[in-house]
């Protein structure tokens, strides 16, 4: 990992108090055997608290649950209460957040991948007195939906930095797939990409149907002529793009290359399948936005005072894969 990207990650470690963990139920069940998630010890003794965790994640795609793993660990020490739902539809989502506010949760931690579907409710949620983080997506209108802080990758300095690397390895005619029309991280990673490499396409696929993501990539690979790699915004998308480019054996011809990281990802890496990947390190965005809302019912505070905490980019190639599996491996990379 690079050192920009651990002092990036710092922000939200110098913010975790030390105190000992113990597993607990995401659904407010009693504390589990003290093995199991986070090591031995007491929860935090602050009073138990509700606070409820709603995503714009999809069936399938893995990154999630790496979110939701750090969110569960950071409730498990802080004596949360974790109500985690998830819905890619914006006004499912929105409907969602409107049940946590009927549920009268003491904080609420939300992607924003879809403001204009949630700016209404998260209105009713600040003006019950519900403190609100966001993560993940939608750091810039973030704080005009009422978050007081948010824990993520801003998603178009991650593009430019994926750019960065094609113009450094001579790629010029990158195609970036966007697995969800619509979303503004997507969106921005790829604007990100092309403002360093003006060549880029845009490829637009279903990315509630891998069928369907793997057929339309095959059948732009088969057609457009001069492309050089082919760019996954997620893991699961990225290594469906790599069983394209074999089958068509272009191989050698079109590199891949990603956003994001899943195990499986990671070893496609270390075996030479994908060139590298940008890591928006999710477990933090989980577990730093949980333990924001905890710090801020039992002292006030606001974390990142008015700022975003940044968790990324950090780019995992080839020479630091291996480490990088490691974590993955116990699932929190």
């Amino acid at each position: 990992m690079t050192k920009f990207s651990w002092r990036k990650a710092a922000l939200v470690a110098a913010v975790v108090p030390m105190l000992a963990l113990s597993a607990c139920s995401s659904t407010g069940g009693k504390p589990a055997d003290s093995g199991n998630a986070g090591g031995g010890g007491q929860a935090a003794s602050t009073p138990r608290i509700k606070i409820a965790m709603v995503t714009h994640a999809g069936p399938g795609d893995t990154f999630w649950d790496i979110v939701r793993r750090g969110a569960e660990e950071a409730a498990a020490k802080d004596n949360v209460e974790l109500l985690y739902t998830s819905d890619p539809e914006g006004g499912r989502q929105a409907q969602l957040i409107q049940q946590a506010i009927d549920q009268k949760v003491d904080g609420i931690a939300v992607t924003l991948a879809k403001p204009d579907a949630l700016k209404d409710v998260l209105k009713k949620a600040t003006d019950a007195g519900i403190p609100v983080v966001s993560l993940n997506a939608g750091e810039s209108v973030s704080a005009q939906l009422g978050a007081f802080t948010h824990f993520g990758s801003n998603e178009k300095v991650a593009g430019a930095a994926v750019g960065s690397q094609l113009n450094t390895l001579g790629l010029k005619h990158p195609i970036c797939v966007i697995h969800e029309q619509g979303n503004v991280s997507l969106e921005a990673r790829c604007a990100g990409v092309k403002e360093k490499v003006p060549g880029t396409e845009i490829l637009y696929v279903p990315g509630t149907d891998m069928t369907q993501v793997s057929s339309t990539v095959t059948a732009k690979l088969q057609s457009a002529a001069g492309v050089d790699a082919v760019i996954g915004l997620g893991a699961p998308f990225t290594l469906t793009m790599v069983k394209a480019v074999e089958s068509l054996n272009l191989k050698d011809k079109i590199k891949v290359v990603s956003f994001d990281l899943n195990s499986e990802l990671n070893q496609a890496i270390i075996d030479g399948k994908v060139v590298f990947t940008v890591d928006q390190q999710p477990w933090l965005q989980g577990y730093g936005a949980i333990d924001a809302l905890w710090q801020n019912k039992r002292g006030g505070f606001k974390i990142g005072g008015g700022q975003p905490v940044l968790t990324g980019p950090a780019i995992v190639d080839k020479s630091n894969a291996a480490d990088v599996l490691k974590f993955a491996k116990e699932g929190i990379r």
